[in-house]
């Protein structure tokens, strides 16, 4: 019995979901919520979409500004096949009033995010191991690939990109 009783606790123990162990807020005035490093790989592994595709942005950025129309198109055009956009933020924590402005701005329909970690150095080679940091970034990541980009996109390249990955 006493054993049973173990093997009981192991088990549900187990099957807990794993706690939350990260910093996450809401940009105040905003449904932009704020991330460190922990809690935006906690949302991005716990999101219930197929294939994210993640683009690394900043408001200050001008060749980030430009592909925005992209990710919102592809977005848009994917949205039935299981494809979600999710941009993250790397704004500078004194910008935030520029990014909430703009976000309403441009009326950007795709999932905003605020990266609030400072120890950079620490998450971009969790991101990925050949990343300089430089933006604009993306990974595409799915149940059956992941791969990353230091570049910016057409929307035409990044819908091919996709669906190299998706197909």
């Amino acid at each position: 019995m006493k054993r049973m009783l173990v093997a009981l606790l192991i088990i549900l123990t187990s099957c807990q979901e794993r706690q939350k162990d990260y910093k996450e807020a809401f940009i105040e005035g905003s449904n932009i919520k704020a991330l460190n490093y922990d809690g935006l790989e906690y949302y991005i592994q716990n999101h219930p979409s197929e294939t994210l595709v993640i683009n690394f942005w900043a408001t200050w950025c001008a060749p980030c500004i430009r592909e925005l129309p992209a990710f919102e198109k592809l977005g848009k055009e994917y949205k039935n096949k299981d494809v979600t956009i999710l941009l993250v933020s790397l704004d500078f924590p004194d910008q935030l009033e520029a990014l909430k402005a703009f976000v309403e701005k441009k009326d950007l329909q795709s999932e905003v995010l605020y990266l609030d970690d400072g120890d950079a150095n620490a998450w971009i080679p969790k991101v990925n191991d050949s990343w300089s940091g430089a933006i604009p970034a993306t990974l595409i990541t799915g149940s059956k690939r992941k791969k990353f980009y230091e570049r910016s996109f057409t929307y035409e390249e990044i819908e091919q990109e996709l669906n190299t990955l998706i197909n």
